[in-house]
């Protein structure tokens, strides 16, 4: 068996978890047997039995590879709709199914990403709330959506509680708008709360980071360059107080669960992600933003804790995401076959 890995965003253009989640797949596939190669768009000589598309491929994608008799698997990451109550999303979906209606304008409907669930041979997401968009927004069903979790390396995996000496909380990821950067460095000011960031900005000159840049005191906000390894990384976690996060799109969250096998309390936003992942084992914002309410919650959770234990949910491993692909692929094969 021979997969193809696509990935519709560059790694140089946008590195961070979705990188990494194709990255730790790639190796852990191939360590267990499954030959994985990137596509190379110019090699009309490139052999391959299925097509792993992470994003979402238009239905022109779609067509070719059905005519070249090569299946395609699609990751997309439902981020920020996954996130949305049921009612919201039973009401996008009769709008996506409205407009899918009209009698005109095929030509456009063709070229939108909503008929790519309906025509790739399989969807594969990592939570049943994205599993929920597939099923009220597109109506696609269950036998063509499969949930694979995202893994963790063995590092972190086998990390245990560390010593937690620092006086400070800890965040790791890009720093960017979506993660709510800047609102949570504003909070900690507000709360004076110590919190060391872990991370850099896509762009050196990119505005948002120079917002960010001006709110570095090492003192309530503290920032550490990206790491390198992930030892490094695992090492800074087991050192910090807790783990606080105020992203506002997510679906999996690689950083929280790596907090979490780290030993570490969790503070996040409550959303469905969070809830599904971590239900009451974890502490939660009651909003976005720097508010009284927020304020208040970020300084009972520092205060709290040392005595908080990290959530006790199955963490997984990228072997065991490697395992459960390799049975996606063969499903998909042996219906084409």
């Amino acid at each position: 068996m021979k997969i193809l890995f696509d990935r519709h965003i560059p790694a140089s253009l946008a590195p961070g978890g979705a990188q990494i989640q194709v990255d730790r797949t790639s190796a852990a596939l191939a360590a267990i047997g499954v030959e994985v190669e990137p596509l190379r768009w110019w090699d009309e000589q490139q052999t391959g039995d299925l097509v792993h598309f992470f994003g979402t491929c238009n239905n022109d994608y779609l067509g070719v590879a059905r005519a070249a008799r090569r299946p395609v698997v699609v990751t997309t990451l439902f981020t920020e709709t996954c996130n949305r109550s049921a009612a919201r999303l039973s009401r996008q979906g009769l709008l996506v199914r409205a407009l899918l209606a009209l009698p005109f304008g095929e030509g456009i409907k063709q070229q939108l990403a909503w008929r790519t669930f309906h025509n790739c041979d399989q969807n594969v997401v990592g939570l049943a709330a994205e599993r929920e968009v597939l099923r009220r927004v597109y109506r696609v069903s269950d036998g063509k959506i499969s949930i694979v979790p995202l893994g963790l390396s063995e590092i972190f995996l086998n990390a245990g509680a560390g010593s937690r000496g620092e006086n400070h909380l800890i965040t790791t990821g890009t720093i960017t708008e979506r993660k709510n950067s800047v609102a949570l460095a504003e909070l900690a000011h507000a709360a004076q709360v110590p919190i060391l960031f872990v991370g850099k900005p896509y762009h050196a000159a990119d505005p948002y980071w120079r917002r960010f840049e001006k709110l570095v005191d090492e003192r309530w906000v503290k920032l550490h360059p990206h790491v390198e390894t992930e030892a490094e990384m695992a090492a800074l976690l087991r050192a910090a107080r807790g783990f606080v996060f105020m992203s506002a799109f997510e679906n999996w969250c690689l950083s929280a669960h790596e907090a979490a096998a780290c030993g570490l309390p969790l503070l996040v936003q409550d959303q469905n992600w969070s809830r599904e992942r971590f239900g009451a084992q974890a502490n939660y914002f009651p909003g976005f933003g720097v508010n009284d309410a927020n304020i208040r919650a970020l300084k009972k959770f520092y205060a709290a804790a040392p005595k908080l234990a990290a959530p006790g949910v199955k963490l997984t491993s990228w072997r065991d995401v490697a395992v459960a692909l390799k049975q996606v692929y063969e499903k998909v094969l042996a219906a084409r076959a």
